[in-house]
């Protein structure tokens, strides 16, 4: 699966533009990783404030950055990385994964890519991944769009449709997203 040639939404552009979160996007560049993305809460909890209107970032417990290598499990070491990017950014806690290897998760078929990886994610709005390019251009990866993101709608993803939606209910309990985004409108229970 390849990553979307369209422009970065508005929306999307606008609720990433604050300093901090560009500092983000180019800390995880400077990594020199392909198929690397900054994603999940990132993009999901900016983009869900700013259609709330808030003017505080709601806090994250951690900032994803997801790459895919089809390499031996060694070849990166994602602690090695998680501690370059704490080494940069010490503010923020960081969680790195290489998506060649988290199909043994929830018993997936091996991935190809970041995009296929992020097609198997538990919900719809989280599966989008941001980059900055070598021109400090935006890029997004979003294999399974942008419109339940942009219109406040949390759905399993197609993985989780099936026998795996208990997992996404639980996940949704868990993360009590539609007590800190009340306009959310929560799909699949």
């Amino acid at each position: 699966m390849q990553l979307s040639q369209k422009p970065v939404p508005h929306r999307v552009a606008e609720a990433v533009s604050a300093p901090w979160q560009h500092d983000v996007l180019r800390a995880v560049r400077d990594l020199g990783l392909q198929d690397c993305w900054v994603a999940a809460g990132f993009v999901r909890n900016a983009v869900w404030d700013l259609l709330h209107g808030y003017g505080e970032p709601t806090p994250l417990a951690d900032i994803d950055v997801l790459f895919y290598l089809n390499a031996p499990d060694d070849a990166y070491d994602e602690q090695a990385l998680e501690a370059r990017l704490s080494h940069a950014l010490p503010q923020h806690a960081w969680q790195v994964r290489n998506q060649a290897r988290m199909h043994h998760v929830n018993g997936f078929r091996p991935f190809t890519s970041s995009a296929d990886a992020m097609c198997h994610w538990v919900e719809t709005p989280t599966a989008i991944g941001l980059a900055l390019d070598r021109e400090d251009r935006l890029q997004v990866n979003a294999p399974l769009g942008v419109a339940d993101l942009l219109g406040l709608r949390l759905q399993p993803g197609p993985a989780f449709r099936g026998n795996l939606l208990p997992v996404y209910r639980r996940r949704v309990r868990a993360k009590r997203w539609a007590e800190t985004w009340p306009n959310l409108r929560v799909l699949g229970f």
